[in-house]
């Protein structure tokens, strides 16, 4: 599956983004979704994954009740809704997908990945 992040920029502390992620094919659906962010210097991390259907979902301790993920099969589209942003929020995000929904959240453990999509807080 081949993916395309969007929907980054610049906001300040407290606002709102929603990001996007539209996938190729016609088999997205059968496809367990994922955010990440990579801050500078610093390594790839797990935001939040989503099962096929979008009847589950799991977030990272640091973004839990502040972002919220869904996807809309029938567009081959997975979103971020990001609210209550913080600088250190600040990074690129990608979207990515593997075929399975347990298991590690490691950037390793997804197949596919977009190009990513700047998001850049400010105070």
């Amino acid at each position: 599956v081949q993916l395309q992040a969007s929907g980054g920029g610049l906001v300040q502390a407290g606002g709102s983004l929603r990001l996007s992620c539209a996938a190729s094919g016609r088999t997205f659906s059968s496809y367990v979704m994922g955010w990440f962010r990579q801050a500078p210097g610093k390594e790839r991390e797990f935001v939040a994954t989503i099962n096929w259907s979008g009847g589950s979902t799991y977030y990272a301790d640091s973004v839990k009740g502040r972002f919220t993920i869904s996807r809309d099969n029938a567009k081959n589209t997975v979103y971020l809704q990001m609210n209550n942003l913080k600088p250190e929020d600040t990074a690129v995000y990608y979207c990515a997908a593997r075929t399975y929904y347990m298991g590690s959240y490691s950037p390793n453990y997804f197949g596919s990945w977009g190009q990513g999509t700047l998001v850049t807080v400010s105070q």
